[in-house]
């Protein structure tokens, strides 16, 4: 994990929000999906890859009230504490590689904006399954690059994906709720083209 991180923590270190393309003022989208889940406020969600996203911001001001952020670089985490105040004392914040996450406790919403695509091997996505499968009661909310998007983010090689292979991948443990696909405009008002999938974790394994 350790050049994943230092990589990470350099560009947290180095760039502003508004230098990378990631950065969203609203998370609606992914408020959407997480508002379509039958949950109560006080339901465990996890934002993995969270970073410094705004995402913990809105469900805190929502009334949810059990909120974990996990992000690889420890940066980010600060940045996004820092923004808070005194309200990233209501948040959960863990830092890992979302690959060698041992949570010790369950979720009931497992959300990821932009984390999965970047997992290119077999070996790291069956992991990354894994791990949610093992450690969600409920459902994941995942948004990926889709094949219309990007191939690379911050220099790094990314898997594009469009509903029937993120289908396919998760079928062993997740059913497909619903899909879509819709373009992010960055801070240098280019599109990156999104998919977003809901998924619900199989009863019957």
């Amino acid at each position: 994990m350790h050049d994943r991180q230092k990589y990470w923590d350099q560009i947290y270190q180095t760039k502003q929000p508004g230098e990378v393309s990631w950065t969203q003022e609203q998370p609606v989208t992914s408020l959407n999906f997480i508002h379509s889940f039958p949950i109560s406020k006080k339901a465990p969600i996890i934002d993995v890859g969270g970073g410094d996203s705004r995402l913990a911001d809105y469900l805190l001001a929502e009334g949810y009230e059990d909120i974990t952020v996990l992000d690889i670089s420890e940066e980010a985490l600060k940045r996004a504490k820092k923004r808070l105040g005194e309200k990233a004392d209501r948040v959960k914040w863990v830092v890992s590689d979302v690959t060698e996450f041992t949570p010790d406790t369950t979720y009931e919403v497992w959300h990821d904006r932009a984390t999965f695509h970047f997992l290119t091997t077999p070996e790291q996505i069956s992991r990354y399954i894994s791990i949610a499968y093992q450690n969600v009661n409920g459902f994941l909310a995942i948004g990926t690059f889709s094949e219309e998007g990007p191939e690379k983010c911050s220099g790094l090689p990314i898997k594009q994906y469009n509903e029937a292979l993120l289908q396919a991948e998760l079928a062993n443990k997740f059913d497909k709720i619903r899909c879509i696909t819709e373009d992010h405009v960055t801070p240098f008002q280019t599109k990156q083209n999104f998919l977003f999938c809901s998924f619900k974790k199989h009863r019957d394994n």
